[in-house]
């Protein structure tokens, strides 16, 4: 048994944050909260003080383990940047027990035994690894893939993730099928008609590198297209990595109306603005791009207001020959899972634009409801998925997990030092 005592428990689910005692016997929760008697406990279940393993919790938070519905692990195919075994580490690092794999993988996962080739690995991983089908066959945007199988084969969802649905015709049929099997569509929203040069803002950091950038628009005309479209099926859509304020308007609109309409954002997005390209280099390239303040802060409204529900890292590892091409030609993405939830503390709870209850509900609660999960809970019967963390002890992102480093963020001291990583009553990762 372990036996988490005098910490303080955050859980969005039950609305509790407050003092408490946990106790954990195989992968469930057998007893939480500030009444815990771990006498009767020990009583009830017939346990001895050396089968008893103490974590003391004392000026730490205890919450629910953190969900991250999208990230690249980038197996198979480009296993030289990251693999399941490496990137489910990196996960119990930063405190996630439960991932989501994005599809764009060689091959991707548009069939069956690329799909069970991943499952099978994901058995052996520390952390709960869950893996989307893409929408269209080989990422092509022509033909859809056989949705029905990959659901019943345990596909989370379905997306062409890195790459837009230009043909609105293909995802209508798609979201028809994904409400038919209650899952989510989840879709990049880059048009390219209004993109010269991917993963840098179009405005004045672009034209001072001489950079032709990536328009708002691009994401913008896409978001609102698709979100009409939701509207008109009914389907579940999840609008990724968001970036503009225009589209936060779009998704907020669309909400109204009473679309099951949904939208990410990342650490980097309410973090940092264009202006970072100066300074990081390709390590602040990504697609959809860092735009301006306005966008930035209009993300954090959206946060707050519930239009945007979820966090998300869009982990995108790259190896280090890659990141150091030209601009123009380095891939885009940065890696997120170990710098997260400092980053979610340091730019959302220490302002004051959210509080520590409702970090935990966007990046555990609402990310796993979006993909048909039970939330993780600190209650008695839930399964035992559990982060320990200080919100205010200060650690330096100096080191990952992750085979990869591509980062703004290394070097930076943030808060929310992660103690302890528990998964399935399993210590996964401790500091």
């Amino acid at each position: 048994m372990i036996y988490i005592k005098s910490g303080r428990i955050v859980d969005s689910v039950s609305g509790y944050d407050g003092p408490g005692d946990v106790a954990i016997k195989g992968n469930t929760i057998i007893g939480a909260g500030p009444e815990l008697d771990i006498e009767l406990i020990k009583a009830r279940f017939d346990i001895s003080d050396s089968e008893i393993q103490i974590i003391d919790a004392s000026g730490l938070v205890v919450a629910p383990g953190l969900v991250d519905t999208h990230v690249h692990f980038r197996d198979p195919g480009f296993t030289y940047k990251e693999d399941i075994e490496t990137g489910a580490n990196a996960a119990a690092k930063g405190g996630f027990t439960t991932v989501v794999c994005m599809a764009n993988t060689k091959p991707a996962v548009d069939n069956l035994k690329t799909l069970e080739y991943i499952q099978a690995k994901a058995e052996a991983a520390p952390v709960h690894v869950l893996q989307t089908s893409t929408v269209t066959v080989g990422m092509q945007g022509k033909e859809l893939v056989e949705m029905e199988q990959m659901a019943d084969a345990g596909a989370a969802g379905f997306t062409d993730d890195g790459l837009p649905l230009m043909d609105e015709k293909i995802l209508l049929k798609a979201l028809e099928i994904a409400q038919d099997l209650d899952l989510p569509v989840s879709l990049h929203e880059e048009d390219p008609l209004f993109i010269s040069q991917a993963g840098v803002n179009m405005g004045k950091i672009s034209e001072q590198l001489g950079l032709g950038g990536a328009a708002a628009a691009a994401e913008d005309i896409m978001v609102a297209r698709d979100t009409a479209i939701a509207l008109h099926t009914g389907a579940t859509l999840c609008i990724q990595h968001i970036s503009s304020k225009n589209s936060v308007e779009y998704v907020r609109a669309a909400k109204k109306l009473g679309g099951d309409i949904h939208a990410e954002a990342t650490p980097h997005h309410f973090t940092l603005t264009e202006e970072a390209v100066l300074k990081y280099g390709t390590n602040a390239r990504m697609n959809p791009p860092l735009r301006t303040e306005e966008d930035r802060l209009a993300i954090i409204e959206g946060i707050k207001d519930g239009t945007i529900d979820m966090i998300v890292t869009d982990h995108a590892p790259h190896s280090k020959e890659e990141k150091e091409k030209p601009f123009s030609d380095a891939p885009s993405g940065i890696i997120g899972l170990e710098t997260s939830l400092g980053l979610g503390i340091l730019s959302l709870v220490k302002p004051g634009h959210i509080t520590l209850l409702k970090l935990m509900e966007l990046m555990s609660k609402n990310p796993a409801e979006l993909y048909r999960m039970i939330p993780g809970s600190i209650t008695e019967g839930a399964v035992a998925d559990i982060v320990i963390f200080g919100e205010d002890e200060e650690w330096i992102a100096d080191s990952f997990a992750s085979k990869a480093d591509n980062s703004p963020f290394k070097g930076w001291t943030l808060p929310g030092k992660i103690h302890y990583t528990i998964c399935s009553g399993n210590i996964v990762y401790r500091s």
